[in-house]
């Protein structure tokens, strides 16, 4: 069986460890643990593993946030992949920092690249991991929260929270979304802290 994960951000050094990219972030988490190297390819770069007998394909769009749709779109024909076998992994400021919750469909909750994804796909019947990044931002500052980087102490967590949501991904791909949000959906507790590590970068 094959899947399509889709890390969300925005393409550019300027974004790299901004909390946007908290999709790319995660997806190359997922390369650096099991030592895969992304290409660049046809509106998105991507990388490939095989994990307990189904192939899993990563993709982080290079179309920039509001056209994350057209990658999704391209590389799920492409690949030959039906939308149930789609996850898309995102940021979310309605969550606390560090929580995850995994729906199978849903409102686009004004994310713009959610936003794209439904209105290409012509469907909001697709799954999705939102990644809390939090709200901790003043009144008509949510662009630039949202297009910031990460403060100290969550760069110091970040690490926990992107390996939580690897083992969210493949359990997707192998027990299915029902059964993964049972075991996976957090609560808002903050995770501890990878002990000497840091976020890595692409």
């Amino acid at each position: 069986m094959k899947y399509l994960i889709a890390g969300l951000g925005n393409i550019g050094a300027e974004y790299e460890l901004t909390r946007h990219n908290i999709g790319f972030l995660t997806l190359d988490r997922i390369a650096d643990n099991h030592q895969l190297t992304f290409r660049t390819e046809r509106l998105a770069d991507t990388a490939e593993l095989k994990f307990k007998g189904r192939y899993i394909h990563l993709i982080k769009p290079n179309t920039y946030m509001n056209l994350s749709g057209k990658a999704v779109a391209y590389w799920m024909q492409h690949l030959k992949i039906p939308i149930e076998n789609v996850l898309i992994i995102v940021d979310d400021i309605a969550l606390p920092f560090g929580t995850q919750r995994l729906r199978t469909k849903g409102s686009a909750a004004g994310h713009n690249g959610l936003k794209n994804i439904e209105a290409t796909l012509g469907s909001s019947d697709y799954s999705r991991l939102r990644i809390g990044i939090g709200n901790n931002f003043a009144k008509g500052q949510q662009v630039d929260f949202v297009l910031g980087n990460f403060s100290a102490e969550d760069l110091q967590l970040l690490p926990t929270v992107m390996d939580k949501a690897q083992e969210t991904i493949m359990s997707f791909c192998t027990i299915g979304a029902e059964r993964t949000m049972n075991f996976f959906n957090t609560s808002a507790a903050k995770p501890k802290p990878a002990t000497g590590s840091k976020p890595d970068k692409s």
